[in-house]
C-alpha cells in the first residue's frame, strides 16, 4: 500500500439533469490500484474509509474455494457465482442457492439472513448465496452452524484471515460491523478495496481464478437481468469482473492485468456509481465505446427528460 505522501485530487461530480437543467448533484471518489497495492490514479482521496459491503462477497467465497468445499459437495461454477452474488431472488437464483444447501446436507432453515419484505423464504434474500456458501464450508470443516455469523466463528475468522493476507496486514487491524444480512463486513480504505479487486483480477491463486471464471461465465447469477454487474460482465465477455456494494460502492477488476477500480459515492447513491463506472471505464479504455453507449442507454439516460452526466476525470499518479 502507498504509505508515503498523501495523495489527493478533485472528486468526481454526478449531475442529474432534467431537460438539461441541473436538479441534483452527487460527489464521488474513485481509485485505480494494481495488485501490488500501488495507487495508479485517483479522484478524491484514496485513503477515504468506507465499509466494503457486498463487494466483499468474492473474497468471502475464498472460504469455499480453499477448504475443499467445492470438491466435496460437487459444486459448480454456477453455484460459486451465486455465492458471490447480490441476486434478485428469481426462481433460477433461488434454486441455485437451494442446490448448494441440498448438496451440503444443510436445511434451508439454517440460513440466518432475513426474509425479504413480501417474500416467503430467506432463500430469496439477496445475500442467501453467500450464507449458503458459509454453511457449506462449515459442513466441510465440521464447524457448528448455529453461530456461523458471529465474528469469532471459525468461518468468519477464516474469511478475515484471507482478506488480511491479501492486503498484507494483521486481521486485528480491521474494524468490522454487521452488514444488513447479519454477516460481518469491514471498513477499508478505498485504495485497499481497489487492491483487492486488482488481486482478484490477476488470478494469482487458483481460488480467485475460479471465482473470476464463475462470475464472468454466469453473470446472471451475480446480479440479474438488467442489473449493472450482469450487463457489464456479459458485454465485456470475461474481460472485466464487477461487483456492487450498498451505499454507493462499485468495484471492477480488469481480468488478467491485475488492475482494480473502486468507486464510492459519498451520499450512497446507486444511480451515481453506475454513471461514474461507465464514465471511467470509457476514459481508461477498459470498455469499447459501443459497450459504454449501450450501458449508458440504461444507466445514464434515465428517461426521455432525465439523464446523468459525470464531471471530472481520474488523476494519474
Amino acid at each position: 500500500m502507498n504509505r508515503g505522501k498523501r495523495i489527493q485530487s478533485a472528486e468526481l461530480e454526478v449531475r442529474l439533469l432534467r431537460e438539461g437543467i441541473v436538479e441534483s448533484r452527487h460527489h464521488v471518489q474513485a481509485v485505480v490500484a494494481d495488485s501490488r497495492g500501488r495507487v495508479l490514479s485517483v479522484a478524491g482521496d484514496p485513503e477515504t474509509e468506507t465499509f466494503i459491503r457486498s463487494a466483499l462477497k468474492p473474497f468471502q467465497a475464498l472460504a469455499v474455494t480453499q477448504t475443499g468445499t467445492l470438491e466435496r459437495f460437487e459444486l459448480t461454477d454456477k453455484d460459486l457465482a451465486i455465492i458471490c452474488s447480490s441476486h434478485r431472488g428469481t426462481m433460477e437464483q433461488v434454486r441455485q442457492v437451494f442446490n448448494i444447501l441440498w448438496r451440503a446436507d444443510v436445511d434451508p432453515s439454517q440460513l440466518q439472513c432475513p426474509i425479504p419484505p413480501g417474500k416467503r423464504s430467506s432463500l430469496q434474500y439477496n445475500c442467501s448465496g453467500k450464507h449458503a456458501g458459509m454453511l457449506a464450508a462449515c459442513q466441510q470443516c465440521n464447524w457448528e452452524t448455529e453461530t456461523y455469523l458471529r465474528p469469532g466463528h471459525p468461518i468468519q475468522q477464516l474469511i478475515l484471515e484471507k482478506v488480511a493476507e491479501l492486503l498484507r496486514m494483521p486481521g486485528a487491524e480491521f474494524i468490522g460491523a454487521r452488514d444488513d444480512c447479519g454477516a460481518p463486513t469491514y471498513v477499508m480504505q478505498l485504495s485497499q478495496i481497489a487492491t483487492l479487486y486488482a488481486l482478484l483480477a490477476s488470478g494469482e491463486s487458483l481460488g480467485m481464478e475460479r471465482i473470476i471464471r464463475a462470475m464472468t461465465h454466469h453473470p446472471v447469477m451475480v446480479a440479474g437481468e438488467g442489473e449493472f454487474d450482469t450487463e457489464l460482465m456479459r458485454l465485456t465477455q470475461g474481460e472485466l469482473v464487477s461487483k456492487a456494494g450498498a451505499e454507493g460502492i462499485q468495484c471492477i477488476g480488469r481480468v488478467g492485468e491485475g488492475l482494480g477500480l473502486a468507486i464510492k459515492v459519498m451520499d450512497g447513491s446507486k444511480r451515481a456509481k453506475y454513471a461514474v463506472a461507465i464514465h471511467l471505464l470509457r476514459q481508461m479504455g477498459w470498455i469499447m465505446p459501443s459497450v459504454a453507449d449501450t450501458l449508458a442507454e440504461t444507466f445514464m439516460d434515465l428517461t426521455s427528460y432525465k439523464r446523468l452526466e459525470v464531471m471530472g476525470e481520474l488523476t494519474m499518479i
